[in-house]
């Protein structure tokens, strides 16, 4: 959930472009596990209920657009915002609200969903044919530095934890916060790592500042997982992203990197637009005063003239082949972002139905089946089971 492009209200049109997937694409998408590790779909509904069992008019994710596009694991965010741990209990509070809204759903629609705590379950709904709901609690602060806390969550099905998300927490410091209060990982978080592969629960580094991604590596006896996270190759200076080094730690560790779709992840241009745009419009304020009439007629003057420069499918994709290129097909997933980047997602890849967009685009590559199976879930998968079956013998 990055939350600043979402901010800016963007509803420029992206250049019109149409993206057809072939029978054979959407056949792969159909009959393979899709899995994607983050879709924030309780947060959107914490501050806008819609019934996502049906068709729904707002948002990335709803039951027909997931069955169309073939998801069958999304991995809901419990998304906690950084500022509630200054509020003690008021991250574990919101964590299982957003928990019990979650299984609410599975509750509700038993034909369409069902809770998936494991591997094995995973597989047994997709013969089924629900739609697996997974849980990753975007940001740490609800463990509130007691291990309990972790054990706790874990019987309440989260099975990744990012450790930070916009701000330094009592776990680690945040690639988006200028204050490295721990030079990395805090005592408790280098407690907590161990603790959670003891458990069952995967080390997420996606936010975590660069000092925390290499403590984590070193510290974790399973492979790691970026969740959400995209290549700094592409955005340099998003520190936010990652390097082509921290990458190859990655690999080496055995993890996986799941590539975010958000535009801001995957082009410069898009990630430098909301401070350029920030910026003109802070000066209009200044200039004319904030609120007045001609104030508002400049800004939206800026805003008509800058529309949002959309990423492609074809720059995604970009994202995957460098991967591919730097390490090898065995350690990339897919962490789309859906209903967390607002409206700055690809022309191409606009909601949970376009997969098989994706797909098309990995066989124009050059792709084999077997890579574009590895991407849509056996990398997951085989980090996910690791992290079971360590757990299992401690």
């Amino acid at each position: 959930m990055l939350g600043l492009v979402g901010a800016l209200s963007l509803t420029a049109a992206a250049t019109a472009q149409e993206y057809t997937a072939s029978e054979k694409a959407h056949e792969i998408a159909q009959k393979n596990l899709i899995i994607d590790t983050h879709i924030d779909v309780p947060y959107r509904l914490n501050k806008a209920w819609e019934d996502v069992t049906r068709a729904t008019a707002n948002g990335d994710f709803d039951y027909p657009r997931a069955k169309q596009g073939g998801l069958n694991v999304p991995f809901m965010s419990i998304y906690i915002p950084a500022q509630l741990e200054q509020t003690p209990g008021a991250s574990y509070q919101l964590a299982h609200q957003l928990i019990d809204s979650m299984e609410a759903i599975a509750w509700r629609a038993p034909d369409k969903f069902a809770m998936a705590y494991s591997v094995d379950q995973v597989m047994q709904q997709q013969e089924r044919g629900v739609i697996s709901i997974a849980l990753g609690m975007e940001n740490g602060s609800p463990i509130e530095g007691d291990l309990k806390n972790l054990h706790e969550f874990y019987n309440r099905g989260i099975r990744y934890i990012t450790l930070a998300h916009s701000q330094s927490n009592h776990i680690s410091d945040s690639s988006y916060d200028i204050r490295r209060q721990w030079n990395g990982l805090s005592p408790f978080g280098k407690e907590l790592v161990k603790e959670m592969n003891n458990v069952g629960v995967m080390v997420d580094i996606s936010h975590v500042s660069d000092e925390a991604f290499w403590q984590a590596v070193e510290l974790s006896k399973t492979p790691v997982i970026a969740s959400h996270s995209s290549l700094r190759a592409y955005t340099p200076g998003f520190e936010r992203n990652m390097s082509d080094e921290m990458i190859k730690g990655l690999a080496k560790n055995g993890g996986v990197i799941m590539i975010n779709f958000g535009s801001s992840f995957v082009t410069q241009q898009a990630n430098r637009y909301g401070d350029i745009v920030r910026k003109q419009i802070a000066a209009i304020n200044e200039q004319y005063g904030e609120g007045s009439e001609e104030a508002e007629k400049r800004i939206a003057e800026v805003r008509a003239k800058n529309p949002f420069p959309f990423a492609t499918l074809e720059e995604v994709l970009d994202h995957i082949d460098h991967v591919k290129n730097l390490v090898g097909i065995d350690f990339i997933g897919i962490g789309s972002d859906y209903d967390g980047v607002g409206d700055s997602l690809p022309v191409g890849l606009k909601d949970v139905s376009t997969y098989p967009n994706l797909v098309q685009g990995l066989l124009d590559r050059g792709y084999s089946e077997e890579e574009i199976e590895k991407i849509l879930y056996k990398n997951f998968v085989r980090v996910w089971r690791e992290v079971e079956t360590y757990a299992a013998n401690h």
